[in-house]
């Protein structure tokens, strides 16, 4: 099934960001049904800090496997086949494999895991690097005299000096 919605006149109008233009058509063709289980929040619970919480009720610490890979977080579950056969009536807790995937953005880092009451949370905090962090630049209104008389001296420096 093909995506809803047409991108392509973002592509002309944008440079550098080809890597958020096809996360966007990607996030626009994922079907629902295969991305449903398990159910997760995202909260944000800092200035520059998250926490994914999946629910995952049913799976032990040994079941889950949790990894990062360049802006990518996988979160894989599959439960261990258990020595005994039930005879289940009902059974309404899912326990089939999953595998959820999250794209991060540029400077987010997985500081921890932990497991809580059938929920798996997964720390994130935003460590963005000193020279990326937004920066004030004053405006002076002497600036092109400025730069002005200083290519007058170096001209008339080199005169001088021949």
């Amino acid at each position: 099934m093909g995506s809803a919605f047409d991108f392509s006149p973002l592509f002309r109008s944008t440079i550098g960001f080809d890597r958020l233009m096809h996360l966007l058509e990607g996030a626009s063709s994922v079907d629902e049904a295969t991305q449903g289980y398990p159910p997760y929040n995202i909260e944000k619970t800092d200035e520059n800090a998250y926490r994914i919480t999946l629910a995952v009720a049913g799976f032990a610490e040994e079941d889950l496997h949790v990894e990062t890979k360049e802006n990518t977080l996988v979160v894989a579950g599959r439960q261990s086949k258990e020595n005994g056969e039930h005879s289940f009536l009902h059974r309404g807790i899912a326990g089939r494999a999953f595998r959820r995937i999250f794209e991060l953005a540029e400077h987010l880092k997985v500081t921890g895991a932990g497991m809580e009451n059938g929920l798996l949370h997964i720390d994130l905090v935003r460590e963005v690097p000193e020279e990326m962090k937004p920066r004030r630049i004053e405006i002076s209104t002497s600036a092109p005299k400025t730069i002005a008389s200083k290519v007058k001296q170096l001209v008339e420096g080199t005169k001088s000096s021949a």
